[in-house]
């Protein structure tokens, strides 16, 4: 089958396609037919070698399909299942993966939606209703709002009552996240961010700000927020944030800072199955619009990362099997 693997660490140009066996499930594995796949900046970072992975190594976080074969010990799906994981090997025409991380797919979902938004939903999900609880009234800070995670937090904010300031860098991107429900939006490239924050806000800054950008909006992020703030920081699109004093943690506020990953949120389970419903359940519902805004063959998933590194997608990125 066709799968998509890095031969080391690089760029986008390490990327090649090569045809590998088709997988057969173990005892405690299905093995899924994929329909869609989506495209995360995490695959860049294990890519690049930024997370450091044993190479060649198939790339890819999620995917949805069809059960095609269920291991002997396997209960919770059968052969036909609509189903999509968070896992490695994505990029692939079909994958295996422990039945007890994959989710059931409603009927309501398609598979491309549920390949552009699982693990960004999820991630969403856990940022905005475990890590810090957002309440009605509150007024975050939310970075990238155009992009995957951008554009589906802004909207589930939205769901809990928040008022969202939401960072772009293009006038197409401003228009996107106010039609998801942005209250204001602020053009990084024009405007200093701390600064229209503070305005916005009253001067206060905001209780919280999720940062997935990391070393370019650090320093705005940080001067955004208000006294005990917290600077959720949980992705390096423009490389990792720099070494920096606690202290200034103090000198800021007393604000705390935190750099959480989905798959502490998501341990068991239940606790998958708690996470992905949510996501699924909103979508199902019309109150999440999953924006996918490119779509590439897999065999031309190069073209896929050095449009990420361009920053010229919008919404989710796929690859179509």
């Amino acid at each position: 089958m066709l799968a998509i693997q890095a031969r080391e660490a690089g760029g986008p140009e390490v990327l090649e396609a090569v045809q590998i066996e088709r997988p057969t499930p173990r005892p405690d594995q299905v093995l899924i037919r994929h329909e869609a796949i989506g495209v995360n900046f995490i695959d860049t970072y294990q890519r690049s070698g930024l997370y450091p992975m044993r190479y060649p190594a198939v790339l890819g976080q999620e995917a949805a399909g069809v059960v095609e074969a269920v291991g002997a010990d396997v209960t919770r799906f059968k052969i036909g299942d609509r189903v999509a994981y968070n896992g490695p090997g994505g990029y692939a025409e079909a994958s295996v993966a422990p039945a007890a991380r994959v989710v059931a797919l409603p009927d309501g979902v398609s598979f491309d939606v549920a390949a552009a938004s699982l693990l960004k939903g999820m991630t969403v999900e856990f940022l905005l209703r475990r890590c810090f609880p957002v309440k009605a009234g509150q007024t975050i800070l939310v970075h990238a709002a155009a992009g995957g995670v951008g554009t589906l937090m802004v909207q589930w904010a939205k769901t809990l009552g928040a008022i969202v300031i939401g960072t772009v860098g293009s006038d197409d991107k401003a228009a996107l996240a106010r039609s998801l429900g942005a209250d204001h939006v602020i053009l990084y490239r024009q405007e200093d961010v701390a600064a229209r924050v503070r305005e916005i806000t009253g001067g206060v800054g905001v209780p919280v700000a999720y940062d997935s950008v990391g070393k370019d909006t650090f320093e705005g992020t940080l001067a955004s927020l208000a006294r005990r703030g917290v600077f959720v920081t949980f992705g390096n699109a423009s490389g990792p944030v720099p070494a920096f004093e606690p202290a200034r943690l103090q000198r800021g506020g007393s604000l705390f800072l935190t750099r959480p990953t989905l798959v502490d949120y998501i341990a068991t389970t239940e606790e998958l199955d708690e996470s992905a419903g949510a996501l699924f359940s909103l979508i199902a519902a019309g109150k999440l619009r999953v924006e996918i805004g490119q779509r590439f063959k897999l065999a031309d998933a190069q073209a896929a990362h050095e449009a990420l590194h361009d920053r010229s997608t919008i919404g989710s990125t796929i690859l179509m099997p």
